[in-house]
């Protein structure tokens, strides 16, 4: 995201518009025809109030049914306080919606969150708290256990009991399985503002820059990174979608296993030239010339595919995953509701790729076509409220899920469970050592640069705090 709206990005994210459903398996591509009725199934399963910004109502349908829940209305414990739902809005069977209503009103420490039909009279579900949630109200289970006080916000996603997202590990957060050291990894001013996604290939670190720009770094001498003088590469290269046109809100990046020999893949939010638009888009570029901008060569627009979000709230990370370590785990098509079949999607890259939001925090997995067509096998909650890097470590067979400031620098680690879906393994801090900067990429070392049972890891700074955006630390092998 752009400079001038970091700080308003922080706003903008303790405002969840609507939280992403997370669609039960065999409904990513369709919902069921809806039913009017079917009230009883409807549940408030969250409540998150802060008695300002960030204050939403949860929903939760426990039924086998899709549910018509337009038109219904949330209050609190005053009559005169209400927030209509919107026209066409649907629950599916097993599925989450969260609401803002602190556009409405705001929720207070001794409050009510209360659900309505459409009449406004006829009471649906509500519950009552007597002092502010930190940080979530949660049913645990969800849609039919008790109301407590989970330790992480999980809107648009299953609750947080406990039980690790739901067959995973802790999610309680403990220290970071590295260094507790991070120093500069960059020369003072290189980059400026709004440097985002990083990948590391070998000995190059790719970087994203929200201002439509990618850089090819590499090293220094000293551990840093610094700007490829080689083949126009130093101020790095402008990014352009294809047939020339517009400027990509470039926020992640990742290659597949043929690596940049066979394009480089970049995950942009918007238009920059067009800002006020969501433009979810995963955009393939041909890195081999030299010149100075970089027209795509392939774009896969998403935008109908997914829940609207804001503008600046969108495809912040991205990552590949390889179709050998997707069946070998017993990944589940989200698609089909089958094991995942690579051959069922014709020639594609490989792999699946797997997009994270900043506004919902969710992470969405696309087997990308070569014909430019795309499908949509996996939707599932980060864990957090909002995803800013996502990285796959095959070392591990694992999926990190990063987050900037706004979430205290946390990483999640997710792994495919005995079902076949992605679930929380663990939460770690930031290093000790590292400030809470709004560090928006993440990269890791291949097992090769293990040394002494520690490889090397980069962050980015969209801020650039103190004049740097790149720092590095350790990660224990």
């Amino acid at each position: 995201m752009t400079a001038s709206t970091a700080r308003r990005r922080r706003r903008a994210l303790s405002r969840l518009l609507v939280a992403a459903p997370l669609l039960a398996a065999g409904t990513l591509t369709g919902v069921p025809a809806a039913h009017a009725a079917a009230a009883d199934d409807v549940r408030v399963n969250e409540v998150v109030t802060t008695g300002d910004t960030n204050d939403s109502i949860e929903l939760y349908n426990k039924g086998a049914a899709t549910v018509d829940v337009s038109g219904w209305v949330l209050k609190d414990d005053d009559k005169s306080h209400s927030y209509k739902i919107a026209s066409g809005t649907t629950l599916a069977p097993g599925g989450f919606r969260a609401f803002d209503v602190s556009g409405g009103f705001g929720l207070g420490s001794k409050d009510e969150a209360r659900l309505y039909l459409a009449d406004g009279k006829t009471l649906v579900d509500s519950f009552a708290w007597s002092e502010h949630s930190d940080p979530s109200w949660s049913r645990c289970v969800d849609g039919t256990g008790g109301f407590e006080q989970a330790t992480t916000t999980t809107l648009g996603g299953a609750n947080d009991c406990g039980t690790g997202g739901g067959g995973g590990g802790s999610t309680t957060p403990v220290a970071w399985p590295g260094g507790s050291g991070v120093v500069t990894a960059d020369g003072s001013g290189v980059f400026g503002e709004d440097l985002s996604g990083l990948y590391q290939e070998g000995s190059v670190l790719w970087g994203a820059q929200n201002s439509g720009k990618l850089w090819r770094l590499v090293r220094d001498g000293s551990g840093g990174r610094q700007p490829d003088t080689a083949d126009g590469w130093a101020s790095g290269k402008t990014l352009r979608f294809p047939g020339g046109s517009g400027s990509p809100d470039s926020e992640g990046v990742t290659l597949t296993g043929a690596g940049s020999a066979g394009g480089v893949f970049v995950a942009s939010e918007r238009n920059g030239d067009a800002s006020g638009t969501s433009r979810l888009s995963v955009l393939k570029y041909d890195v081999g010339g030299s010149g100075s901008s970089l027209t795509a060569a392939k774009e896969w627009n998403l935008t109908s595919d997914l829940p609207s979000t804001g503008a600046n709230l969108g495809l912040e990370g991205i990552t590949w995953i390889p179709d050998a370590a997707l069946t070998g785990a017993g990944f589940r098509d989200g698609s089909t509701g089958a094991a995942y079949d690579p051959a069922r999607y014709g020639a594609h890259s490989g792999g699946v790729f797997f997009v994270g939001v900043e506004g919902t925090g969710m992470i969405h997995g696309y087997v990308l076509a070569d014909s430019g067509a795309y499908t949509r096998v996996a939707s599932f909650t980060s864990g957090m409220p909002g995803v800013m890097e996502l990285q796959w470590e095959p070392q591990a067979s694992r999926l990190w899920v990063v987050c900037d400031d706004t979430c205290d620098g946390r990483h999640h680690t997710l792994k495919i469970d005995a079902g076949g879906a992605f679930a929380t393994t663990a939460v770690y801090d930031r290093p000790s050592g590292m400030p809470n900067y709004n560090n928006e990429g993440f990269s890791l070392a291949g097992a090769d640069e293990c040394t002494a049972g520690s490889k090397p890891v980069y962050w980015s700074d969209d801020t650039a705090d103190g004049g740097h955006a790149l720092r590095r630390g350790t990660l224990t092998c």
